[in-house]
């Protein structure tokens, strides 16, 4: 079944206008408050009942959970294509964003605000100092999240799912571990990595299709020869 780029964008319409929208709004906050105040905002409100949900929350843009997820999806889904697109999405946007973090060596906020300006970490998690940009949490949840909008073919469900993978990018900011533009420009990476991820899950699927019919050909020719 063969998806063209309109489609894909057709099929999942209210996803992508809320996420354009999410990120309008978000490189409009960065652009009036910097990348400081626009930390501070959006980390200012702490309860202990969000930090403990968060703290779960946002493991839904894990690397190894959402490998896990992947593997499932591909061993039981019937329709492979969709459970290898999923599989080429989590790969190609972990690997623009870890590239992207090596290259970039951003610091982080614990290592950014290392003079006590921000103090509001949360006990008993690990807070990375480098390699802030972009979010892989928050790629990983929009390249999955993308996948799934566009395979469902369905309105029900998309501002749901964007909604979910816009908590697990703002997890990241919650937790102290990214700032506003690490988490827009990971969302980015995310919706593009999902669309991406399907159009090669098609050419995979119709090469290995290709290369059986020709082997089967070949040896129904070589069977027939031999007679």
């Amino acid at each position: 079944m063969k998806i063209d780029f309109i489609s894909k964008i057709k099929y999942a319409s209210w996803f992508f206008y809320g996420a354009a929208l999410l990120l309008v709004l978000g490189f409009v906050l960065l652009c009036i408050c910097g990348k400081s105040n626009s930390f501070f905002l959006l980390n200012s409100f702490h309860h202990p009942v969000l930090d403990y949900f968060f703290i779960l929350f946002t493991n839904l843009g894990d690397g190894i959970i959402a490998l896990v997820f992947c593997v499932l999806a591909i061993v039981f889904y019937r329709k492979k294509i969709y459970a290898l697109s999923l599989f080429y999405a989590f790969i190609i946007s972990g690997l623009i964003a870890q590239v992207l973090k090596r290259m970039v060596d951003a610091p982080r906020p614990k290592l950014y605000f290392a003079n006590g300006e921000f103090t509001q970490f949360i006990e008993g998690i690990k807070i990375a100092t480098q390699h802030s940009f972009p979010s892989g949490h928050t790629a990983t949840a929009f390249a999955i999240a993308t996948v799934i909008m566009i395979v469902m073919k369905s309105r029900k469900w998309q501002i749901q799912i964007l909604a979910v993978a816009t908590l697990v990018g703002y997890s990241r900011i919650y937790l102290g571990q990214h700032f506003l533009l690490d988490v827009l420009v990971g969302a980015i990476i995310g919706c593009l990595s999902g669309i991406v991820a399907i159009d090669l899950a098609e050419r995979t699927l119709k090469g290995v299709k290709k290369w059986s019919k020709n082997t089967k050909a070949s040896q129904e020719k070589s069977t027939q020869t031999s007679l």
